[in-house]
């Protein structure tokens, strides 16, 4: 059963440089084969996330999507970036739609606006899905310009390419993959009452919680704030659990504190 995620804003970029156009301006290793959705972002110089989402290339084309908040921001920027390149670039949000198979959790669904009619109403079961995986997803859990890829855990995803060439924001962020200095991470709160907020921990603030979905919601916090006194929400005791993927621990501290 495909579900419609219509918080998700659809652009296709064709042509024969559109492969090297996003090779050499986002984080993941976009090429044009057929596989799998590939995650990625648009950073700033200063290697800040403005925008994330997922690829695909099919049908001679990447498909991209990111949330409906910066879409405009995001077409913006990559039409600065594309120069004379000879790149065709498609706003897709008038014509289709992007939603995803909840038999197969990892499945982008894009169809026609016709198509997507056909589709369940949107509800919470994808947020559940991803907030149980420790997944944070900008729009829900985050603005614009404010986290790093780090700090998403998309350097343990697959979301960024370390072996690949430059790219917008890049040394920053090859900069903290080599030292070590990965302050924040995501980690999944349990027992929530509410709409979250910031996490605090032994009266000092760590992190804040994204959306809350039964409880639970993914948060971004200080690791090295962790350190075993009462994790509190909202004046409310929680739990914190790390993502079955993390390689990192409560009370880590960075190489370079």
């Amino acid at each position: 059963m495909t579900i419609l995620r219509p918080s998700r804003a659809l652009f296709r970029f064709s042509g024969t440089e559109a492969q090297k156009l996003l090779f050499d301006v986002v984080t993941g290793r976009l090429v044009a084969e057929p596989g799998p959705p590939i995650w990625w972002a648009l950073l700033s110089p200063q290697g800040k996330i403005q925008a994330e989402g997922l690829s695909s290339y099919a049908d001679g084309a990447f498909w991209l999507d990111v949330d409906a908040s910066v879409a405009d921001a995001f077409l913006k920027r990559m039409r600065m970036y594309k120069l004379r390149a000879a790149v065709e670039m498609e706003d897709l949000r008038e014509t289709h739609a992007v939603g995803w198979d909840e038999s197969a959790p990892h499945t982008r669904v894009i169809g026609t606006k016709a198509e997507s009619a056909q589709w369940s109403a949107p509800d919470s079961s994808y947020d559940a899905a991803r907030i149980a995986k420790g997944i944070a997803e900008q729009g829900p859990d985050f603005a614009a310009d404010v986290m790093f890829p780090h700090d998403l855990g998309m350097d343990l995803l697959g979301g960024v390419d370390f072996k690949k060439g430059c790219y917008i924001g890049q040394e920053v962020v090859s900069r903290m993959e080599h030292r070590g200095t990965a302050r924040r991470r995501p980690v999944i709160v349990s027992g929530l009452a509410g709409d979250g907020g910031p996490v605090m921990v032994g009266g000092r603030e760590a992190g804040a919680t994204g959306r809350v979905v039964g409880g639970k919601a993914v948060a971004i916090v200080r690791l090295d704030r962790l350190d075993g006194a009462e994790v509190t929400v909202g004046g409310g005791p929680v739990q914190v659990s790390l993502p079955d993927w993390a390689t990192y621990r409560h009370g880590e501290i960075p190489a370079e504190a």
